[in-house]
Protein backbone atom coordinates (compact mmCIF):
# COMPACT_ATOMS: atom_id res chain seq x y z
CA UNK A 1 0.00 0.00 0.00
CA UNK A 2 1.40 3.58 -0.48
CA UNK A 3 -1.36 5.41 1.04
CA UNK A 4 -2.09 3.44 4.16
CA UNK A 5 -0.20 1.92 6.64
CA UNK A 6 -1.74 -1.14 8.85
CA UNK A 7 -1.54 -2.35 12.17
CA UNK A 8 -2.09 -6.35 13.19
CA UNK A 9 -3.62 -7.17 16.26
CA UNK A 10 -3.54 -11.70 16.64
CA UNK A 11 -6.75 -12.25 18.71
CA UNK A 12 -6.81 -16.03 18.29
CA UNK A 13 -4.31 -18.64 17.02
CA UNK A 14 -0.58 -18.37 15.88
CA UNK A 15 0.37 -16.22 12.60
CA UNK A 16 3.52 -15.66 10.64
CA UNK A 17 3.91 -12.08 9.30
CA UNK A 18 6.49 -11.56 6.33
CA UNK A 19 7.28 -8.12 6.74
CA UNK A 20 9.95 -6.60 4.03
CA UNK A 21 11.62 -10.24 3.64
CA UNK A 22 11.84 -10.41 7.12
CA UNK A 23 9.63 -13.63 8.94
CA UNK A 24 8.42 -12.79 12.31
CA UNK A 25 5.97 -14.86 14.31
CA UNK A 26 2.75 -13.35 16.69
CA UNK A 27 1.01 -15.46 18.87
CA UNK A 28 -2.35 -13.50 20.92
CA UNK A 29 -2.22 -10.61 21.91
CA UNK A 30 0.66 -9.51 20.10
CA UNK A 31 0.90 -7.15 17.83
CA UNK A 32 2.61 -5.49 14.50
CA UNK A 33 2.73 -2.36 12.87
CA UNK A 34 3.15 -2.84 8.93
CA UNK A 35 4.72 0.81 7.28
CA UNK A 36 3.27 2.62 4.06
CA UNK A 37 5.20 0.73 1.04
CA UNK A 38 6.40 -1.96 2.86
CA UNK A 39 6.03 -5.78 1.56
CA UNK A 40 3.73 -8.20 3.98
CA UNK A 41 1.46 -10.81 4.59
CA UNK A 42 0.03 -12.60 7.16
CA UNK A 43 0.18 -16.56 7.36
CA UNK A 44 -1.20 -19.36 9.71
CA UNK A 45 1.10 -21.96 10.10
CA UNK A 46 -1.09 -23.93 12.90
CA UNK A 47 -4.56 -25.98 11.84
CA UNK A 48 -6.66 -24.33 14.22
CA UNK A 49 -8.15 -21.09 13.08
CA UNK A 50 -6.44 -17.66 13.32
CA UNK A 51 -8.18 -14.32 13.83
CA UNK A 52 -6.70 -11.21 13.46
CA UNK A 53 -8.28 -7.34 13.95
CA UNK A 54 -6.62 -4.85 11.36
CA UNK A 55 -6.76 -1.51 11.49
CA UNK A 56 -5.99 0.57 8.61
CA UNK A 57 -4.65 4.36 8.81
CA UNK A 58 -4.12 6.79 5.90
CA UNK A 59 -5.69 9.51 3.56
CA UNK A 60 -6.85 6.46 1.74
CA UNK A 61 -7.99 2.69 2.19
CA UNK A 62 -9.15 1.55 -1.32
CA UNK A 63 -8.56 -1.78 -2.02
CA UNK A 64 -7.01 -0.37 -5.82
CA UNK A 65 -3.97 0.97 -3.40
CA UNK A 66 -2.50 -2.98 -3.01
CA UNK A 67 0.43 -3.64 -5.59
CA UNK A 68 0.37 -7.45 -5.79
CA UNK A 69 4.01 -8.36 -5.44
CA UNK A 70 2.67 -12.51 -5.60
CA UNK A 71 -0.91 -13.81 -5.16
CA UNK A 72 -0.62 -17.59 -4.02
CA UNK A 73 -5.03 -17.49 -4.61
CA UNK A 74 -5.24 -15.36 -8.28
CA UNK A 75 -6.79 -12.44 -7.33
CA UNK A 76 -5.85 -9.19 -9.64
Amino acid sequence: HLRRKEHWLIVKGEAIVVLDGKEIGLKPGEAIDIPKGSAHRISNPKKTPLVFIEVQQGDYLGEDDILRLEDDYGRK
